[in-house]
């Protein structure tokens, strides 16, 4: 066992004896678990860029990429196929890496409200639960809206409704060293904001899932370029 084993097994030994009685003990000892197993896997990747990966949500090697993002994206449409059905959302790949989930506005938020619908709280909750299974990604939010509204305030509305989602990401378990939050305002239209239909497909909140790639780390965290590509 190398000095960093060392260390992670001990600070893993001081949660377990730290958390006796503590309601929450099970939740905690796991988390801390994964971070130890985490970090001796990033220790023994020699780029320290892979060592920073390895301990927040480990890496995929390259030629496996493929595979395991069609597995991802094949899990989120079968959680999903409902809420697909009913075109609250649309599931699409962008690169071998790069899965994004476009989810509308208004299945999502009332009008000009960044409180997530009570309804809506499932799909995001499906969501997490494949994002927990697929740790190996960092995930950039992204929020959208029309042209209603002053740019100062569709950007604001934006921010605080890309905020929202990640918030209930993080609650349902998904680390939030993974998430990157963005708004885009009425910047990346998908459709004319001279219909109604139009203004209702460009709200709308992304959630853009990057694979970590071994040696291409820091690709992941690259915000999106447009239309999540």
């Amino acid at each position: 066992m190398n000095r960093t084993e060392r260390i992670l097994v001990l600070g893993l030994a001081i949660t377990v004896v730290s958390c006796a009685g503590d309601p929450n003990r099970r939740a905690k000892i796991g988390a801390a678990t994964g971070a130890v197993a985490g970090a001796v896997i990033g220790d023994q990747v020699s780029d320290g860029k892979g060592k920073y990966y390895g301990a927040v949500v480990g890496a995929v090697a390259g030629a496996a990429v493929g595979h395991h993002m069609d597995k991802q994206q094949e899990e989120l449409e079968q959680q999903l196929a409902e809420e697909a059905r009913r075109k609250e959302l649309s599931i699409a790949r962008m690169a071998e890496d790069t899965v994004r989930v476009d989810i509308s506005s208004d299945a999502s938020f009332d009008v000009d409200s960044a409180v997530i619908k009570y309804n809506a709280r499932q799909t995001y909750v499906k969501i997490a639960g494949v994002l927990k299974t697929y740790p190996e990604s960092i995930i950039h939010v992204v929020g959208h809206t029309d042209s209603d509204g002053t740019d100062q305030h569709n950007q604001g509305l934006s921010e605080r409704r890309a905020s929202a989602v990640a918030s209930l990401l993080t609650g349902e378990g998904v680390s939030g060293s993974r998430i990157r939050t963005e708004g885009r305002g009425e910047r990346e239209p998908v459709a004319s904001n001279s219909t109604a239909e139009g203004k209702r497909r460009n709200r709308r909140v992304d959630i853009v899932i990057k694979t970590v790639v071994e040696g291409r780390e820091q690709d992941a965290e690259r915000p999106p370029g447009y239309l999540g590509n």
